[in-house]
């Protein structure tokens, strides 16, 4: 009888101590979830507002300038560069003082950083004129406040008259006046009618020999 009381009484210091376990692990788990949430979530990360399927018009000095159409908008305003996103493609047209198109783009994504008034147009990017040239790269960048584009990458132009490639570019905002910095190749426009070749083999003419630069003005 004196071992069974033993026992009994043992008992409840032992459901104490696990007691006490149980509630050190909890305590412990939640302050490591907490400290693990806050460390992964920056002003960066949350955008500010998010709209989908958008088409408005912007306008510059009262003036209608573009109209953008995108699936996808992300505004994040609250960090230190704002800047809007927009992940899932853009399409944008630019109008001139009359509301005529001056130039098309369209772009697998694109970012926007406000203070700066740039663009970074990424993934296919495919622009064209008003004479209906086309332009083709894989990245350009459009300062609104210089009104200029360029690029570092490939560029694929294709006119009525002949295509021209190169690496670098920089071209005024309505794309008529524009220069390609190393030019790799120009070719006879019905080299490439009918043949749907496009600028989707930028990565083959990494070996093409370089010419020097090349402006052309409408």
């Amino acid at each position: 009888m004196s071992r069974r009381g033993g026992d009994m009484r043992l008992l409840p210091l032992v459901a104490a101590g696990v007691a006490a376990l149980l509630t050190a692990g909890v305590t412990t788990s939640c302050k490591e979830d907490a400290k693990i949430d806050t460390a992964e979530v920056s002003a960066g990360d949350v955008p500010t507002m998010m709209t989908r399927n958008v088409e408005t018009l912007i306008s510059d000095s009262g003036v209608t300038r573009y109209r953008i159409n995108t699936p996808l908008w992300y505004m994040y305003d609250e960090v230190k560069e704002p800047y809007w996103k927009f992940p899932d493609g853009l399409n944008l047209v630019k109008f001139d003082n009359f509301f005529r198109a001056e130039a098309t783009v369209d772009a697998d994504s694109a970012t926007y950083f406000k203070n700066k008034q740039v663009w970074r147009l990424d993934g296919n990017v495919n622009i064209s004129n008003v004479m209906n040239e086309k332009f083709l790269t894989q990245q350009l960048f459009w300062d609104q406040r210089g009104r200029k584009l360029y690029s570092d990458s490939f560029i694929h132009i294709e006119r009525t008259d002949r295509v021209l490639e190169g690496y670098g570019f920089e071209s005024n905002e309505q794309m008529t006046r524009y220069t390609i910095k190393r030019v790799s190749g120009i070719f006879p426009a019905s080299e490439f009618r009918g043949k749907g070749q496009r600028a989707d083999s930028i990565g083959e003419a990494e070996g093409a020999s370089a010419q020097d630069s090349t402006s052309i003005t409408q």
